[in-house]
């Protein structure tokens, strides 16, 4: 029997796995696909999550960007440049997601991959995970399992909204220079937006809404961006993958069992980063399950608590945020997006440095107050 049988092996998963088998746990990670496997996701990373781990990522990083562009119906430009300390990591899942399995294994954790886990049944102190290879036993368990598993739903956990953001892979014939920018689309899509990520050898565009209705053709949007960026849409693979934005406090954890990552909705629901949240989650829900399995009955309340008050609490402002700025992003784009702050704070609160909390109040008076005729200034 294992100390922790983890479900997924992404980032979230990874990160558990990773902190459980360095303290000393046994660990097994259990993932449907076969590795390394392509995921539908831009792949940007801060840097920031190099502050929870003790390895070079350097092998997993595709590109550095700094520079970041901004249109709004495909005009008013806007360039400026992050001034963190690290530029932003541009990461192919492929790669990041194996890279963080490796960093596992080389603790301990096992890995079994090309594995489904088809149920899970709660005996007395331990967990039988039921699987296309067998049962599996183990005192705690973790749903890694994303936007779509299964495993929150036979947790007893609340079925959450989804939405669907639509990423269009198109490889390039070389290289990509390290100025060409990170870059976002504001009024193209209603209450959304459209972004292009470049890679060491092509883009990553992508199109998804964050509020209201869902648009019914992404496609033709993300279509019309490519033309305008120069990059031929005709030419790349056209992906879809489920969005499961935090909307609100819920319980992360239930009887020797946790959620992590998209599974949890810990997803951003203002810039849709779920990668360095997922990692932290990860991070703290290894620290509640070795506390667990140390004796402490309330550890992976705990979690939720932790997940809630630091993480959670900010997302609340972000949410906020979010809701006024996609309602009306041509004011958002005027008051907000163009002011030389715009892209400093964007990448601090990428970095951990800045809170949404921290700007929350000047940001909101400022959509509000454009709402308003003579108010906002």
């Amino acid at each position: 029997m294992y100390d922790c049988i983890v479900v997924g092996a992404g980032p979230a998963g990874a990160s558990t796995a990773y902190h459980l088998a360095k303290q000393g746990h046994s660990v097994v990670i259990l993932e449907q696909a076969a590795l390394p496997r392509y995921k539908p996701c831009s792949g940007a990373v801060s840097p920031s999550v190099a502050q929870y781990f003790d390895f070079d990522f350097g092998p997993a990083i595709d590109s550095l960007r700094r520079r970041v562009r901004y249109t709004y119906k495909l005009d008013d430009p806007i360039e400026a440049e992050l001034t963190t300390t690290d530029p932003i990591w541009m990461v192919r899942r492929e790669v990041f997601d194996y890279f963080l399995v490796q960093q596992a294994q080389r603790q301990g954790a096992w890995l079994k991959d090309n594995t489904t886990v088809t149920g899970i049944e709660l005996r007395g102190d331990r967990w039988l995970v039921s699987t296309s290879a067998g049962l599996w036993e183990s005192a705690y368990l973790v749903a890694a399992d994303g936007a779509t598993g299964p495993m929150a739903g036979w947790l007893g956990f609340p079925d959450l909204a989804r939405r669907t953001a639509t990423v269009l892979e198109v490889p390039t014939p070389g290289p990509i220079g390290t100025e060409d920018p990170i870059s976002f689309e504001f009024g193209l899509v209603k209450q959304g937006c459209l972004w292009k990520f470049p890679k060491q050898q092509g883009y990553s565009l992508g199109a998804a809404s964050f509020l209201g209705k869902p648009p019914a053709n992404l496609q033709a949007a993300l279509a019309r961006y490519g033309e305008f960026l120069a990059v031929d849409p005709t030419a790349g693979q056209l992906h879809h993958h489920p969005l499961k934005l935090w909307d609100g406090h819920h319980p992360l954890h239930t009887h020797r069992a946790v959620l992590v990552g998209e599974a949890a909705a810990i997803v951003d629901p203002l810039s849709a980063e779920g990668i360095r949240p997922g990692m932290i989650s990860g991070v703290k829900a290894a620290s509640a399950i070795h506390a667990a399995l140390c004796g402490e009955t309330a550890a992976l309340a705990g979690y939720t608590e932790a997940m809630n008050a630091s993480w959670g609490a900010d997302m609340q402002w972000a949410k906020r945020i979010s809701s006024l700025f996609f309602r009306v992003p041509g004011l958002g784009y005027r008051v907000g997006i163009k002011r030389p702050t715009a892209t400093q704070r964007l990448g601090q609160i990428l970095a951990g440095e800045v809170r949404y909390a921290d700007i929350a109040n000047r940001v909101m008076k400022r959509l509000g107050g454009g709402l308003v005729p003579g108010l906002g200034g």
